[in-house]
């Protein structure tokens, strides 16, 4: 057995990985509705583009949408292509997310594969050939590769975005993979260097101009503290493989200008891009120091691991160049100082903004201890064989003088020993002396500290009747009593604490086996916990906005506009497959929609008179239909959902409500350009 599992080691990674991809991010991925505000309006612009054919410009509720690049439309639209995909998908949440999931396992993939092919060295001040205990040799090319996909995949915002129908999770994978294939060329001078440019030119095309930047700014940052240019140039050709890149992606951008013109420009370039790095939009002001808080929470619990690593892979100054094949932990480094300082330079921040930093944590938060892989010179000859394909043989074999595929030592020691596990955090040999082990204090604290956190998580699981009825949201109001209910928090409880238990039992185990076993209950958590709390809250947040939509599709007349006022939910329009005219909740609303009614013309949706069209179905929330410009208008009431009725409204009523709204000196205001509208 141990033979056949080292010469499938490639196979193996492949298959568990997988696995844990499809568990992690598609069982249930079309159980739950769309979740508003955003995820409906690229389901809607990407089932748009599926039955008009039109492929070049996304539309959404009868307007164009320029905000992000075609490809994640493309991909959506290709789902809804499939035959029979209303009658296995009716809520449209598989074909809006399966893009953003698929992505993430892909880029789970890419990880382990690089982590399997490139084992690397020890942290720094590691004596790689001190006798050491390690995993079993059938397993010690395994567990690396499975840890590192893990340690991604598990961080809190990659379960939440890699679930959702936008293009945060496939900017991420594409971006990951195209910065993942620029190391792996980089570190083996036999690859060809035109590889990672058509996965940038993919970014490009999935969310713009930042892919080039993000790269840009991560190889400058490699470039110098690497202090190995010449190879780095040499190898990857980054400035011709930036323009490949751009060439690539260009025929889009050039065919929507020249059909769109100047609304397309200064919407995608100058309003989704640039105004966003330069100033606030849609009033997401936070402080400079936002993406900080940011960092610690998406790595829970092994934030400590994470920093720790960041901290050797910076150090200790002054930095030395190291051999490419085992530089992953610098370039990750960079990675993500790269992206942490584009985007807190940037004037909007976003949480999502953090997710193509995830990779580069994940990969930090294994190799904190060195990955647990000390590449012996029998395996850094093997490589060559070994990364031609996944199914490749695992590496191991005698202790022989290491050497990187150019023929230089590596990091001037022999790095010996035919295991690539290396100790746990409490025995690791990370320095010489006469037994070969010299405890790891600094990864002995950090490993302790992450601990801490997930205990101290599960604790807070278990005092969830103390803080779950602070939740406040009108949308939500009966979130809390269904959370305990549920019994959920419980098994939350029970996966964190059995996490912390079993990363304290094995803390001397060889690394990164302990790692593996905290990972494992969370893995757990999202099936038992996540999953089941998502439904709930799409029960009670998602179900009556849809049966607004459902009676909308029964009850409509014939031409009949539709309209909703107060909380704005895009779903509404998704669902009833009607265009609807969105009205927030200022005094001039009544003006607004009268007018709108009246005049404003898109697909799907022609201005209308009160004699031709005598009534309107308005979608109110209880909250703003208590609102004075709102009442009294003599409605009738054809459904309730939730906080939401379904009214017909008579225009004419409507009219004279907004004549009298205007003779109190109040305005339209529908008609002024917005950078944003639906």
């Amino acid at each position: 057995m141990g033979g056949w599992l080292q010469r499938r080691a490639g196979l193996v990674v492949v298959l568990v990985t997988l696995l844990l991809g499809v568990l992690l991010f598609v069982v249930r991925l079309g159980s739950t509705g769309l979740v508003d505000e955003t995820p409906p309006l690229f389901a809607a612009s990407a089932r748009a583009m599926a039955a008009m054919g039109d492929w070049l410009v996304p539309q959404v509720n009868g307007l164009p949408r320029y905000d992000k690049p075609p490809l994640v439309y493309w991909l959506m639209a290709l789902v809804h292509r499939l035959p029979g995909q209303e009658r296995w998908d009716p809520l449209g949440s598989w074909a809006a997310g399966l893009p953003s999931a698929l992505a993430t396992v892909a880029l789970m993939l890419v990880l382990a594969d690089t982590l399997r092919r490139w084992p690397q060295a020890r942290g720094a001040g590691s004596n790689a050939s001190a006798p050491r205990p390690g995993l079993a040799p059938e397993l010690a090319p395994l567990l690396p590769p499975l840890v590192g996909a893990l340690a991604f995949a598990l961080s809190p915002l990659v379960l939440l975005w890699s679930r959702i129908g936008v293009s945060d999770a496939l900017f991420t994978a594409t971006l990951a993979s195209s910065l993942l294939l620029c190391w792996r060329t980089y570190a083996d001078p036999g690859s060809r260097w035109w590889i990672p440019w058509p996965v940038l030119a993919l970014s490009v095309l999935t969310k713009g101009p930042v892919a080039l930047v993000l790269v840009a700014l991560t190889l400058l940052l490699f470039a110098a503290l690497q202090a190995d240019a010449a190879t780095l140039r040499r190898r990857l050709r980054p400035l011709t493989g930036i323009a490949l890149a751009t060439l690539l992606a260009l025929p889009w951008y050039g065919m929507v200008l020249l059909r769109e013109g100047r609304p397309f420009w200064d919407s995608f370039f100058g309003y989704h891009n640039l105004q966003r790095f330069t100033a606030v939009v849609n009033h997401h002001l936070q402080p400079w120091w936002f993406f900080g808080p940011i960092l610690v929470v998406a790595s829970l619990p092994v934030t400590p691991l994470l920093l720790l690593g960041l901290r050797r892979a910076l150090g200790p100054w002054p930095l030395r160049s190291e051999p490419p094949a085992v530089s992953l932990h610098r370039f990750a480094a960079c990675w993500l100082l790269a992206v942490l300082a584009f985007f807190t330079i940037a004037a909007t921040k976003l949480p999502s903004y953090w997710l193509p930093a995830t990779p580069a944590a994940g990969l930090l938060i294994l190799l904190a201890a060195g990955g647990g892989a000390a590449a012996s010179a029998s395996e850094v000859g093997a490589r060559e064989a070994g990364r031609r394909g996944f199914g490749g043989s695992g590496a191991g074999g005698s202790a022989l003088a290491g050497l990187e595929p150019g023929g230089r030592e590596l990091g001037g020691s022999a790095l010996a020993g035919s295991e690539l596990g290396g100790p746990g955090p409490s025995g690791a040999a990370l320095g010489g002396s006469s037994s070969g082990r010299v405890r790891d204090r600094a990864l002995e604290r950090a490993w302790s500290l992450s601990l801490a956190l997930c205990a101290l998580l599960g604790v807070a699981y278990l005092a969830g009747p103390l803080w779950v009825p602070l939740i406040q949201d009108p949308e939500l109001a009966t979130l809390p009593a269904g959370i305990l209910a549920s019994g959920r928090l419980p098994l939350a409880a029970a996966c964190y604490l059995l996490a912390a238990s079993l990363g304290w039992c094995w803390r001397r185990g060889p690394w990164p086996l302990p790692l593996l076993l905290l990972q494992l209950p969370l893995v757990a958590f999202v099936p038992l916990v996540l999953l089941p709390l998502w439904t709930l809250g799409d029960q009670l947040r998602g179900a009556p906005v849809r049966a607004m939509a459902e009676a909308v599709r029964h009850q409509a007349r014939p031409g009949e506009p539709v309209a909703m006022v107060g909380i704005l939910k895009p779903s509404l329009h998704y669902y009833s497959r009607r265009v609807v005219l969105y009205e927030g909740t200022p005094p001039e609303g009544p003006i607004n929609l009268s007018d709108r009614l009246r005049r404003e013309r898109r697909a799907g949706q022609l201005p209308s008179s009160a004699t031709r069209q005598p009534t309107v179905m308005l979608v109110i929330d209880a909250a703003t239909a208590a609102l004075p410009h709102w009442r009294g208008l003599g409605t009738t009431e054809l459904a309730r959902s939730g906080l939401y009725r379904l009214w017909r409204v008579d225009r004419r009523r409507l009219e004279v409500r907004a004549a009298e709204l205007a003779r109190g000196g109040l305005n339209s205001t529908w008609w002024r350009p917005r950078p944003e509208r639906y």
